[in-house]
């Protein structure tokens, strides 16, 4: 079949509802029925006819298992594998070990800061988690299209406890930067005045905000994480029982582990402040992980090996909380749970 024959077969699926869903169910069987060992199935094969099927600027809604809805723009891999998820109304919309860990530990939590907040994605099901005992979600996203998903999204779910925030966080306030790259990949830059975003310490912005207390500190700034945490100023140097838990983005292209995750600014940062560290093992996709342990991997016994990536790492001064159900403590894999690569690095203790 001529390729612009296949292009139009693609469009008119695109253009029907049921057949776009019908298609990528069989996608996703098909994805079942390869055997292509070293073979992302779904990045090489089913995952662009996907995005064939819908436009950047397309308002995608999805609804998990638990009730929230969500509204999405499909410019990313997090939508494509939403989209695509196996059970179709699943518990989470991206990261499955990351939402459960995110939920299990703003439990109780009066005051969150995420920077990062994306659509939404980890921010609703927190501020859902803690709206019961009046906690406050502070939630940073300078990306004009996805903060708008944001607030619609906490709206959608009738959440009045999700603050959105314009600004980018940073070591300091009042500086300005803008994002490089293209909307889940685009880093940050030093802009001037008039150009970009500005930003905002965590430390001045709570204190503007009459904050004492932190409970809980969720970064996924590409590069930016170790800046955003040299800003929380005295929340970190609090005892075990008021510090803030922290879970954060590291990657190779911004943090240089070839001494080990320990050697790293951004955990001896950490360490110095009293933090015990872990890798978290998870997969940078949906995936149906329900009813599995959350398996952390202490920083010094990290499996690092691999092209540049990156992984999910989660910090507090009470490790005896990762003592007890659901957590699982594992050493020697990876924290990158990759359905292709050698199962006993990369799939969970057990098999998938």
């Amino acid at each position: 079949m001529p390729r612009d024959e296949a292009l139009t077969a693609l469009r008119r699926i695109a253009e029907n509802e049921d057949w776009r869903r019908a298609f990528i169910r069989a996608l996703i069987a098909l994805e079942h029925d390869i055997h292509a060992p070293g073979v992302d199935v779904r990045e090489a094969l089913t995952g662009p006819l996907v995005d064939a099927l819908f436009d950047e600027d397309q308002v995608i809604r999805k609804t998990l298992s638990n009730g929230v809805a969500f509204e999405f723009l499909y410019r990313s891999k997090i939508a494509r594998d939403f989209v695509m998820s196996e059970p179709e109304a699943p518990d989470h919309a991206w990261e499955p070990q990351t939402s459960r860990i995110l939920v299990n530990l703003a439990r109780g939590a009066a005051q969150v800061v995420i920077g990062g907040a994306y659509f939404g994605d980890h921010a609703v099901l927190i501020a859902r988690e803690i709206a019961g005992n009046g906690g406050l979600v502070h939630a940073f996203e300078p990306n004009d299209a996805q903060r708008a998903m944001l607030a619609r999204n906490a709206q959608l779910n009738g959440l009045g406890n999700i603050r959105v925030r314009p600004e980018g966080l940073w070591s300091n306030s009042g500086a300005h930067r803008k994002l490089v790259g293209y909307d889940s990949f685009a880093t940050t830059e030093a802009a001037g005045a008039d150009d970009g975003f500005g930003t905002l310490s965590i430390a001045d912005y709570l204190a503007a905000e009459g904050v004492e207390r932190l409970d809980l500190v969720v970064l996924d700034i590409e590069g930016a994480e170790l800046e955003a945490l040299r800003g929380a100023g005295a929340f970190l140097g609090a005892s075990r029982a008021e510090a803030p838990k922290i879970l954060f983005e590291v990657h190779r292209h911004y943090v240089d582990w070839s001494g080990g995750l320990p050697d790293t600014d951004i955990v001896r940062l950490l360490t110095g402040h009293g933090y015990e560290v872990f890798a978290l093992r998870d997969f940078n996709s949906n995936y149906d992980l329900s009813g599995r342990p959350i398996e952390l991997i202490p920083a010094e016994a990290v499996y690092l090996e691999g092209p540049p990536h990156g992984f999910n790492m989660v910090a507090t001064k009470d490790p005896a909380i990762f003592r007890t159900e659901p957590y699982r403590i594992v050493r020697d894999v990876s924290p990158k749970l990759l359905r292709h690569k050698d199962s006993k690095l990369h799939h969970p203790v057990g098999g998938l």
